[in-house]
């Protein structure tokens, strides 16, 4: 089997849903539809999927949103099935790639208990930032 990792198209929008919904990462439940991807893709971020080529079936994303001081890595995930098999260094190539080419900083968040994902990041350089706690208004009316 090949696997490569290409930018988003439109036409993945529902597959990366899936991934999201399987990964618990994400969905328009949370502000995550297409309006709002393709919106941050025009304000320079990416979204890469990792593809399996045989079925061109997506198997896993890192959406990357870019404020022009630093990027934020959002919902770097992979289908389940295909985790453990190193595919994860795929996408975090792709994606230090990205940061690197812009020349910005790129931070991110990740659950304390995820000991597996927290290995990923260190390993690509990232540091714990320390006791920081995350807010969010996710409706404004």
């Amino acid at each position: 089997m090949s696997y490569f990792v290409r930018t988003f198209v439109d036409i993945d929008y529902d597959s990366v849903l899936e991934v999201w919904k399987q990964t618990d990462m994400g969905g328009a439940h949370r502000g995550d539809n297409l309006e709002v991807i393709l919106n941050t893709l025009e304000n320079g971020g990416e979204l890469f999927v990792l593809i399996e080529e045989s079925s061109d079936r997506v198997i896993g994303t890192s959406w990357i949103t870019n404020d022009s001081r630093r990027l934020y890595l959002h919902h770097f995930g992979i289908l389940p099935e295909f985790q453990g098999q190193g595919f994860s260094n795929l996408l975090m190539d792709e994606s230090m790639k990205f940061a690197h080419k812009l020349k910005l900083q790129i931070k991110l968040e990740v659950h304390k208990d995820n000991k597996i994902a927290r290995s990923l990041y260190q390993k690509y350089g990232f540091k714990y930032l320390g006791d920081y706690e995350v807010f969010i208004v996710r409706e404004i009316s």
